[in-house]
């Protein structure tokens, strides 16, 4: 408006017109300036408009490297870096670079995909600064949400494991929400409270991410919903403070802390060496468990064992007694093998997450744990990175019988007095970790009866590990003299470990919690359905309606067919019995060759084009199987019958269908498959002549799993039979039955017996050896060839 009022003054002071349009072009241009993209992505990264994905990766690790702050430490380093990163991240995503392109928009400028959503009505375009409402445009959005903006692919490949460690809490939103505006003062205050708990947080915007919102399933904004071990739950109530903060604590699995009183002590804290993890007491005087003292128990479920004490409670003032608790701070003590003696403490009004996540690491495993799993083993003896990172684990094989007990407490003994950061103490049992002790234990006689200690360092991740066998192990005096003395020399020479190994996987003891664990999950899962069904969530119910609704449907239409098929049997058993006599002389050897009759008495086969080449070999069912004959023109005829008469006993598996292809029209194809396969010299090995003349792929059969993506190879073997036996069955009747191909298949006319020639001959036999190779297919044991995707048919198949 300013502007306008300028030129209409200017006009009043008989200003001249073409003085006038130079200002109004002026302020015009300079107002596009402003509003024009404010870099170039193409540009930045040096690349044409036409470069491919492939290239543009290229370029931009290349720059990526030569601009990073921490390498290039010019002073315009650090924004050419953001100015690479924001170019490639539009030119990576189709649907940006496709926006860029069209409109000469990136993100900064206007709002991603903004022509879908909102900005365009009828033929109008609408400027967002005729709207200034507080909307959450990207422009405008809250500094709040875009720190947590969440992209599809950040979700798959952080949020969705590290929901394994802590709960997620995401907020659905969109552009012109009028709705969202309402919760964002509830929101803002709660992603303040729940971050500082360790709850993340995540935003997705349906304009942008509309994958990702079909992902989890969120049909409308605004919405809030949670994600724990890569399972969604949604948010079903009135967005307050209180209601979110109880959303969150519902969505950690139950049982994760323990209720300790006087009465129970001693069986949570007794139980360390049945679980094999260090305990944790936390001492406060609030009736319930603190929010933040349960998802810490959930980031280390896998290593520590949790329990509550409240102070408030008479039932446990022995247990505040007994270990002289300060009654006006929290304090949590941790317990490993000396239930009598907390080996760590801390007490502090008001604990932080920081403060509790390092004591936490600190205290994650037992001074001298069992081996139970190799998660364990990996963490415990870490495979050697630098010189100065070794890590060594003096090991114990002993038994879990009583009459081993007291050197393995003789071992815990000799641990606790000798904790250095590089040394680690474990052991192992036997009799569960057999294979692992065969490996290392050299005269496996005399380790069945005495335990043995070794020193162990891993060397890489492939199982490669140095060690040395010290002394046979009883908890005598001069055996941990004789230890004391070897971890002395390895501090100074690390060349006495002289004996190399690959060590195997270690078995999992706890598999059997497996179990335990899954009914405790179908509880979880039961009491979300029962939930999700009060609160009339039927959009996201509708695939468990679907799945249960098409279950019932089968099993009624089941039993219907069933009983009507009862019914006609027995009409047509004694007109069966009958013909019985007939049936059994007039069966074929074909049909006698297999365990499965056919159902049919024709063989249908259909010809492989690059139309039905997605429905028959691309997206065939898992399990399902297409077995093509390769032809030409010329042999069409001859091969196909005799195809028919081989494969007509295998017709009635439902898992086989049977094609041909046409080697004269899609010969490209069939190189290129060859290509793919594991070993392409093998199967051409007789048909290459030094390159002098084309492959003959003719009578070629190939078993293609679409699936599983290999496939089986038969090569036609001339055996010379039948050469003066000219009967009827070379005109193309089949021994079972008739062939009748697909709808594409055009016979060319048939020549006679008399007319035929050697060449037609070899020909006719180059399929007499394919029922024996069906049979082999069947059973499994014939060689496959895998290939990384199947060649399309309609882009190498020449014009004919």
């Amino acid at each position: 408006m300013c502007c306008h009022s300028q030129v209409t003054v200017m006009v009043g002071s008989k200003m001249s017109v073409p003085l006038v349009l130079v200002v109004v072009l002026s302020v015009l241009l300079a107002g596009a300036s402003q509003a024009g993209p404010e870099m170039d992505p193409y540009k930045i990264l040096g690349v044409t408009r036409s470069a491919s994905q492939a290239e543009i990766k290229k370029v931009y690790k290349r720059l990526a490297k030569e601009w990073h702050p921490d390498k290039n430490k010019s002073p315009g380093a650090e924004d050419m870096f953001i100015k690479i990163t924001k170019s490639y991240e539009i030119l990576s995503n189709e649907e940006k670079r496709a926006n860029y392109d069209r409109y000469g928009q990136t993100d900064d400028t206007q709002p991603y995909g903004s022509s879908r959503y909102g900005h365009r009505h009828d033929s109008f375009y609408f400027d967002e600064s005729f709207f200034n409402f507080p909307f959450n445009s990207k422009n405008h959005r809250d500094f709040t949400d875009s720190r947590y903006i969440l992209h599809f692919n950040q979700y798959v490949s952080d949020v969705v494991p590290d929901s394994y460690k802590r709960p997620y809490l995401i907020k659905i939103t969109s552009d012109w929400c009028f709705s969202c505006i309402h919760i964002e003062p509830v929101w803002k205050e709660v992603v303040q409270e729940m971050e500082g708990l360790g709850v993340g947080i995540g935003v997705v915007d349906v304009g942008y991410e509309r994958r990702l919102a079909n992902h989890l399933g969120a049909h409308r904004t605004p919405s809030i919903l949670g994600v724990i071990n890569g399972k969604v739950t949604f948010f079903h109530y009135a967005v307050a403070k209180e209601h979110l903060r109880q959303f969150v604590e519902d969505l950690l699995p139950q049982r994760l802390v323990d209720r300790v009183t006087d009465k129970n002590d001693l069986q949570f804290l007794n139980s360390w060496h049945e679980l094999n993890k260090p305990h944790v007491l936390l001492f406060d005087q609030v009736p319930v468990v603190p929010l933040l003292y349960k998802l810490t128990a959930f980031a280390y479920k896998d290593y520590l064992q949790f329990g509550y004490v409240d102070q408030g409670l008479s039932e446990t003032a022995d247990l505040q007694k007994q270990f002289n608790i300060n009654t006006y701070a929290p304090t949590m003590l941790v317990f490993k093998e000396n239930i009598d003696k907390p080996a760590d403490i801390i007490q502090a009004k008001g604990l932080k997450k920081q403060i509790i996540d390092e004591f936490m690491s600190n205290n994650k495993f037992l001074l001298a744990p069992r081996l139970v799993n190799q998660k364990l083993f990996d963490e415990l003896c870490p495979v050697k990175q630098f010189h100065r990172r070794r890590k060594y684990c003096v090991l114990l094989i002993t038994g879990d019988e009583e009459t081993f007990s007291l050197g393995n407490q003789a071992f815990l003994s000799f641990a606790t007095s000798n904790a250095k950061e590089v040394i680690r103490f474990a052991y192992v049992y036997q009799r569960l970790q057999q294979p692992l002790c065969d490996t290392l234990v050299q005269n496996k006689d005399s380790t069945q009866s005495h335990p043995q200690v070794l020193i162990l360092e891993r060397r890489n991740t492939a199982g490669k590990a140095l060690y040395k066998p010290v002394t046979a192990w009883n908890g005598s005096e001069e055996d941990k003299q004789r230890l004391s003395e070897e971890l002395e020399r390895l501090q100074k020479d690390p060349s006495i470990l002289v004996h190399d190994a690959m060590l195997p996987e270690l078995n999992n003891e706890f598999a059997s919690m497996f179990v335990i664990r899954w009914v405790y999950a179908s509880c979880d899962y039961l009491s979300e359905v029962i939930d999700d069904i009060l609160h009339n969530n039927w959009r996201e119910m509708m695939p468990l309606l679907s799945l249960i609704f098409s279950a019932l449907f089968i099993l009624f239409g089941t039993v219907v067919i069933q009983a009507f098929s009862d019914s006609s049997e027995e009409k047509q058993t004694k007109p069966k019995a009958k013909d019985g006599s007939k049936a059994e002389n007039g069966s074929s050897g074909a049909n006698s060759a297999s365990s499965r009759p056919p159902k049919k008495n024709f063989v249908e086969v259909t010809e492989l084009t690059d139309i039905t080449y997605i429905s028959n070999l691309v997206k065939l069912r898992p399990g399902h199987m297409n077995i093509v004959l390769v032809l030409t023109d010329a042999s069409k005829n001859i091969l196909l019958s005799k195809f028919a008469k081989e494969v007509y006993s295998f017709t009635g598996s439902l898992t086989l269908h049977f094609s041909f292809l046409n080697i004269d029209k899609h010969s490209e194809w069939m190189h290129t498959l060859l290509e793919y396969a594991q070993d392409p010299i093998q199967i051409d090995a007789d048909e290459d002549d030094g390159g002098n003349h084309k492959k003959d792929y003719t009578g070629f059969v190939l078993a293609l799993n679409g699936y599983k993506k290999y496939l089986c190879l038969f090569k036609p073997v001339y055996t010379g039979e039948d050469l003066d036996n000219k009967s009827s069955e070379d005109e193309g009747g089949t021994a079972g039955g008739r062939l009748r191909p697909g709808p594409r298949d055009d016979h060319p006319p048939r020549k006679s017996n008399r007319s035929r020639s050697m060449s037609t001959l070899q020909i006719h036999h180059k399929l007499d050896r394919l029922g024996l190779w069906m049979e082999r297919l069947m059973e499994g044991t014939l060689p496959r060839y895998y290939i990384p995707a199947w060649p399309g048919l309609e882009k190498i198949t020449p014009g004919k």
